[in-house]
């Protein structure tokens, strides 16, 4: 695996994926066939214990897949995901709920959905104490009460419903569930999208000292490019399926090496130092019928034929460094350099462009 763990972490991998894809049958392929959508393609990722790792893209470039990969929520169509050494898709199924049920949580992007309405908080954070057994019923109370308190819920609230809580406290039922069984890995798939502006620093802050106080892994997936920055030991950009970067959360505004990249956050600047982001033509190419080559040739202007012929290979550059790029960014190049550069060279489409089906 290229991945490489943090500093201080253990050198075992909590999660490796290695090779892996998802597929789909779309319903949009005619009388004749259904088209194939490609969710995720060839990820590569280890997720060492004790570590932050952001995922960042644009919408549909198979974030969410990847999360629910990571945590046995969706079966790779190829490729392994292993868990603490063990291939999870080999394991019987009883062994598969005990490894994924309780080394793993996940939190959903909407509170409001995630949970069952018709329960009490108390059922809620009982639930995966009841189906994996643990403690006795007077044991399992006092956890619940644990949980509640460690996300700073009210006692109070404990024979309440989802529907009487706000969203911000929803959300707060929804980390404790996770938690519940002391897990290793949390997954949290845009665990703020769905909440007011007002409450959401108080569950980013709240995530970040649940990590340190627990020792957790976490994966944090992101449309907001910037908080996945401060939050994160390291950064993974996604983008049409496809895992294109890796590099720790301090170089991934000014040191990337993919374009996609170094545009991903030029549209977030810092407000004290303003600058033009870099501009990017055109829309994200179909999930069902991808480039040939590199999926990011079609909007990128260092594009050549090169690129529309042969997807690039990761490249190693430096520790916890790396791209899929044929012509990569400089390490020394400015946000305003690129942007003097996309000016200067525009986004054309170079021979052989049109997308074509994935074998």
């Amino acid at each position: 695996m290229n991945s490489q763990p943090q500093e201080g972490t253990s050198a075992e991998p909590l999660v490796s994926l290695a090779g892996a894809h998802v597929v789909h049958k779309a319903r949009s392929g005619g009388l004749f066939g259904r088209d194939r959508v490609y969710a995720l393609t060839g990820a590569d990722l280890d997720i060492a214990p004790g570590e932050t790792v952001g995922v960042v893209g644009e919408s549909g470039c198979g974030k969410s897949t990847l999360a629910k990969v990571l945590v046995g929520v969706q079966r790779p169509t190829a490729g392994t995901v292993s868990f603490q050494g063990r291939d999870l898709w080999t394991m019987s199924p009883a062994e598969r709920r005990t490894a994924i049920g309780a080394g793993t949580g996940m939190i959903f992007q909407d509170p409001s959905t995630a949970l069952n309405r018709r329960l009490s908080i108390r059922q809620i954070l009982r639930d995966p104490l009841d189906v994996h057994r643990r403690g006795t019923p007077a044991e399992r109370e006092q956890r619940v009460r644990e949980l509640m308190g460690l996300v700073g819920l009210p006692k109070v609230l404990a024979d309440g419903l989802p529907g009487q809580l706000s969203g911000g406290q929803r959300q707060r039922v929804a980390i404790a569930r996770a938690l519940a069984l002391d897990p290793g890995l949390v997954v949290a798939d845009e665990p703020t999208s769905a909440l007011d502006v007002s409450v959401r620093a108080q569950i980013l802050n709240l995530l970040l000292d649940l990590k340190e106080r627990l020792g957790l892994a976490l994966v944090f997936v992101s449309h907001d490019i910037q908080t996945v920055r401060r939050m994160s030991d390291r950064v993974v950009t996604m983008y049409l399926g496809r895992i294109v970067e890796e590099s720790p959360a301090g170089e991934i505004t000014d040191r990337a090496r993919h374009p996609y990249t170094r545009a991903l956050f030029s549209a977030t600047p810092g407000l004290l130092d303003p600058i033009d982001p870099i501009p990017l033509v055109g829309p994200v190419p179909s999930a069902t019928r991808p480039p040939s080559g590199c999926p990011f040739r079609t909007r990128c202007w260092k594009a050549d034929e090169v690129c529309a012929a042969d997807m690039p290979e990761f490249v190693s550059s430096g520790a916890g460094r790396r791209f899929r790029c044929h012509h990569p960014v400089a390490d020394d190049q400015t946000t305003r350099d690129l942007v003097l550069d996309v000016r200067a060279h525009p986004t054309t489409l170079v021979p052989g462009s049109r997308s074509t089906e994935r074998p």
